[in-house]
């Protein structure tokens, strides 16, 4: 399994000799609602579009994690797996092969990769968005990508699993709260799944935002807190940090397949 960090919240996964990409803003500047005053980020070396993308898999239908200008530069025939509001943003832009999927369902792409959607963010009062439990089919490591740092008690059913993407800092507005919840929710996964490696994800990188949200954001907790965290409470997790552009490679045994093999 191979891992690419894009920056913030963007990756490229590769398994079986397949690239899917998650979350992908790879191009152009990042706007909610067209509201530019509120925040704006944009990328000061931006990564070149990965070739050959065989999937892409959308967590929420968000600009930050479904970025229209991103996926108007990549081929509509590439299947995709969202949520349900990211769903509707592929479908608009003319993407053939879209699977929406709610909490609990599955699917899988290139008979090489298991995709379960699971709770994740909640985005207002009344809407969950995905996290997502994947499976590489010719390895059987298991990973899990939520990008907020939100998941539900239900999750811990899911353990072991090998392999978390997740925030590893808080990150409020006053008056509003918590839009990621990194230190608490990463050692909650670190607790739950027991997995051997976290990747933070959800960090500005290489990334310049401005606006009157960005000065107010106020970001608490990382890598080293959490690693202090984990040692505390005896946890073999490591964390690793990553470069953009630079890809992770993990060579790991699956740890229900560790455990089945110990005398």
């Amino acid at each position: 399994m191979h891992l690419t960090w894009l920056d913030n919240n963007s990756w490229l996964l590769e398994v079986a000799q397949k690239r899917y990409l998650i979350d992908p803003w790879l191009v152009g500047p990042l706007v909610f609602g067209q509201q530019a005053w509120l925040i704006k980020g944009v990328k000061l070396d931006p990564p070149p579009i990965p070739e050959a993308i065989d999937g892409i898999l959308l967590s929420q239908g968000l600009e930050d994690h479904a970025h229209p200008e991103t996926l108007k530069q990549l081929d509509r025939r590439i299947p995709v797996v969202a949520s349900a509001n990211g769903a509707k943003v592929v479908a608009a832009l003319g993407y053939e092969r879209v699977t929406a999927l709610d909490h609990g369902q599955s699917t899988t792409l290139d008979d090489t990769l298991d995709i379960t959607a699971v709770p994740g963010a909640p985005i207002g009062p009344f809407l969950v968005e995905n996290g997502y439990l994947l499976c590489d089919r010719t390895t059987g490591l298991r990973l899990f990508y939520e990008p907020h740092g939100f998941h539900n008690d239900s999750l811990q059913q899911a353990a072991p699993v090998d392999v978390v993407i997740t925030p590893v800092v808080d990150l409020k507005l006053p008056l509003v709260g918590p839009i990621l919840r990194g230190r608490q929710g990463a050692l909650e996964l670190a607790t739950w799944l027991r997995p051997q490696v976290i990747l933070p994800t959800a960090d500005a990188g290489q990334t310049k935002f401005s606006g009157i949200l960005a000065a107010w954001l106020q970001a608490l907790g990382g890598v080293d807190t959490l690693r202090s965290d984990l040692a505390q409470r005896h946890l073999s997790t490591q964390v690793l940090i990553p470069t953009v552009g630079e890809p992770v490679t993990l060579d790991l045994t699956p740890l229900d397949k560790a455990a089945s093999e110990q005398p």
